[in-house]
């Protein structure tokens, strides 16, 4: 399947590792009603009746990173301690390996947040700046355990929050730049010049306009100053992420403008996290810049639908990608099977069948509204003209298969066309592993049904329904001639 846009392959799984170098912090959330305000102060008193807690920072670039199907090695500072403790265990159980370093007597990073009516009402900071004396330390080992993981690595992301991780990018961006691996940096405020030599930067609005000011840059539109930045620092590019306004991506030589997609925000908690895996894993497939931050952008637009720091999956990246040409109508088989498991890996229930359908009459109509009526995505496979000639005689089809495909993909019960060359379906039951098969027509019983036993076989369910009687593309064919 590929994306509509750019004409890139989307693959399902991504055969990349991913190195994320950068502050992790553990993210917990307090979520209740309100409905009265504190006797002891003009505040309102949330009912707390959720507590939920996530991987933040560095550690939600990671999630999103494996969630989207890259693997990924996180590198960052804990404290021996609770919340160090909870990051390990949920990131590893997600597939993040974790080389942490603790920190003696240093509390792990947590941010609180208080919700309610899914509004975010406080946030509480628990954290300390990293002591002084473990400072040569830490920087040393860091700096030894990328070296190390760049041995394998597709991409480095530097994650800066400004909280001790990363005092000086510029070792580690050496060390990527020697051993041939892409560097993507979301940097804070810190000197621009620090994060010379990586491959692309992406400041949000705020970060780049101190950027701009503390590298001189004060004439033009940001375009023309992302550009100077870029040439000023041996940077590839520059990504301006501006929430709402989109994204502004500059090369040393041009500027293109993204629009934000259209959403209903929830939470812009972690939206850059989100963008920084899109670009990284764009980047390390070896994309064109532009394309990557596409990709980005339309995962960010992901994460801000959803309340908190949740990571957005590849089956989530892929349906959005595909809204509106992949989504539906006509596919490849193999367009179809990457389809088919993303649907079911959101939870969708899909629904299979399959026919001639030579000239579509309201027998037809009826039966797949019904069959669409059992499942959330309806599949309808069609045999080929060969396969119809084969089955039905000489003079058939009537109606070609790109005809009879378009027609089909124009009701909207049907979400997926495909066409077979074969007699049956069953190399496509095999391949797809629908829950429910269903045929129209008089059967004794579901196990009559050609390829019944493939699906009962691994757990789906058989059905049949009736068609309209008196109604058949055989008979109409009938009619016409003695017409």
């Amino acid at each position: 399947m590929t994306d509509p846009t750019t004409g890139l392959e989307l693959p399902s799984v991504i055969d990349l590792h991913i190195l994320v170098l950068g502050d992790v912090m553990l993210d917990r959330y307090w979520a209740g009603s309100t409905d009265r305000v504190s006797p002891e102060a003009p505040v309102p008193v949330i009912n707390v009746q959720h507590e939920e807690q996530r991987p933040g920072g560095a550690a939600n670039v990671a999630l999103n990173l494996v969630s989207l199907g890259a693997q990924c090695t996180l590198i960052g500072l804990v404290g021996d301690d609770e919340p160090g403790q909870a990051l390990a265990t949920t990131l590893t159980a997600a597939g993040v390996v974790c080389d942490f370093v603790k920190v003696p007597d240093w509390p792990t990073i947590v941010k609180l947040r208080m919700l309610a009516q899914q509004q975010q009402l406080l946030r509480a900071d628990f954290e300390q700046p990293v002591p002084d004396f473990v400072a040569s330390e830490r920087v040393a080992t860091l700096q030894n355990k990328v070296e190390k993981h760049l041995q394998n690595a597709h991409a480095l992301i530097l994650e800066d929050y400004d909280k001790g991780a990363i005092e000086d990018p510029r070792g580690f961006i050496h060390a990527a730049v020697n051993a041939g691996v892409p560097v993507l940096v979301d940097p804070k405020m810190k000197p621009v010049a620090a994060y010379a030599g990586a491959t692309v930067l992406k400041p949000n609005e705020k970060e780049f306009l101190y950027a701009v000011a503390e590298a001189g840059i004060t004439a033009g539109e940001t375009g023309l100053q992302g550009q100077a930045l870029a040439r000023e620092h041996q940077l590839q590019g520059v990504v301006v992420t501006r929430g709402g306004q989109g994204m502004e991506v500059c090369t040393q030589a041009e500027t293109r403008h993204i629009p934000a997609r259209a959403v209903e925000v929830f939470d812009v908690t972690g939206a850059g996290d989100t963008t920084a895996a899109g670009l990284a894993i764009g980047m390390a497939l070896g994309w064109p810049l532009l394309d990557s931050a596409r990709i980005a952008n339309i995962a960010a637009s992901i994460a801000v639908s959803k309340l908190g720091t949740s990571p957005v999956t590849g089956p989530e990246l892929r349906q959005a990608l595909h809204s509106g040409a992949a989504d539906r109508g006509k596919l490849t088989r193999a367009e179809l099977a990457l389809a088919v498991a993303d649907a079911k890996a959101v939870g969708e229930r899909v629904v299979f069948t399959n026919g001639c359908f030579d000239i579509l009459h309201a027998g037809h109509v009826a039966y797949l509204e019904e069959a669409a009526a059992l499942g959330d995505r309806l599949i309808v496979a069609i045999n080929d003209d060969a396969s119809v000639t084969r089955l039905k005689g000489e003079g058939r089809p009537v109606i070609p298969v790109d005809g009879r495909s378009q027609v089909l993909s124009g009701l909207a019960c049907v979400d997926w066309v495909v066409s077979f060359a074969e007699d049956t379906p069953e190399p496509l039951l095999e391949l797809l592993q629908p829950h429910v098969l269903v045929k129209g027509g008089d059967y004794a019983s579901t196990s009559e049904v050609v390829g019944a036993d493939i699906v009962q076989g691994y757990g789906g369910e058989v059905q049949v329904l009736s068609l309209i009687q008196d109604v058949s593309t055989s008979a109409i064919v009938q009619r016409i001639k003695q017409t």
